[in-house]
């Protein structure tokens, strides 16, 4: 005798909600999410307005001749959105190096057998060492230690240079980890397979295995990368005249704050676009990998 609509095989579970419900109760979510940011922000505002100095911070920071002056220039001061095409093009040309470098070091990382042992040390040593090295000071450091030297060729160069140089020697250990961290990920599988089809250890890794991890960590290197935007201002502790510079010479000379909220407009209205393009990344991979999953 069987006995039927009894055990688990027919229990209907928690109820799931349908589509549509799931779509209802994710923009009430985005709704409310968007309410609570809204009113954070105006009770903010709100402070600030009613605070006993918000009329001499308004004049200081937020005065409009001031803000549209340290934006294009005037005599005596230096426009601070020219400067920062200066801090554009320290990324730039940092960016292109450090990629590269970062990716030799994560490869010389993971070469096996004892010959490259000497290789491995000193990719480790170098990543430990710039890890733990504030930028400041490794821009101090080779900023006015290297024109100390009195080298012929490297003691001679512009100021932009050496805070180039120290950008790339910092942040390549950084990125170099992030690209250890994607060749790690791919499964050794990957690698047996490239091999079994007649591939050298060095064609399995060029054609097999960087392809696949350098498509993984793509999000993070732009989130490095974001930081590195940013960083850059601090090459003006060396006397580059950048957008940070720029602002600090307009403040003293006019004896008005506008120009440090100049700058950091022009530094955010740069990062978020690479910011919300990282989140898209992301989200395109998060939906790659979901439907590989269903597949």
């Amino acid at each position: 005798m069987t006995t039927r609509g009894i055990g688990p095989a027919n229990d209907p579970g928690p109820s799931v909600p349908s589509g549509r419900g799931s779509r209802a109760l994710g923009g009430r979510g985005v709704l409310v999410s968007s309410a609570s940011t809204v009113l954070f922000f105006a009770i903010i505002a709100i402070v600030v307005v009613l605070a006993p100095g918000s009329g001499v911070v308004a004049e200081r920071f937020f005065s409009p001749p001031h803000l549209w002056q340290s934006l294009v220039g005037s005599e005596g001061s230096p426009s601070v959105l020219r400067a920062f095409l200066l801090n554009v093009e320290i990324f730039a040309v940092a960016e292109v190096f450090i990629l590269i470098l970062a990716l030799v070091i994560a490869v010389v990382r993971g070469i096996p057998g004892p010959v490259f042992f000497p290789f491995r040390l000193v990719a480790v040593a170098y990543t430990d060492l710039f890890r733990g090295v504030p930028l400041i000071l490794v821009l101090y450091m080779i900023g006015f230690g290297v024109p100390g030297l009195g080298l012929r060729f490297i003691s001679y160069l512009p100021d932009v240079t050496y805070g180039v140089i120290s950008l790339i020697l910092v942040y390549s250990a950084y990125v170099a980890e992030v690209y250890r961290a994607g060749i790690e990920s791919v499964h050794e599988s990957q690698n047996a397979a490239a091999r079994s089809l007649g591939l050298t250890r060095w064609q399995s890794l060029r054609f097999v295995v960087l392809p696949q991890a350098i498509r993984r960590v793509i999000p993070p290197l732009l989130n490095d990368f974001i930081g590195l935007q940013k960083d850059t201002a601090l090459v003006s502790v060396l006397g580059s005249i950048e957008a940070a510079r720029a602002a600090q010479i307009y403040s003293a000379s006019e004896f008005n704050y506008a120009s440090y909220v100049v700058a950091a407009f022009l530094f955010v209205l740069i990062t978020i676009p690479l910011a919300r393009f990282t989140d898209r990344l992301i989200a395109r991979d998060k939906r790659r990998r979901e439907a590989g999953a269903l597949a």
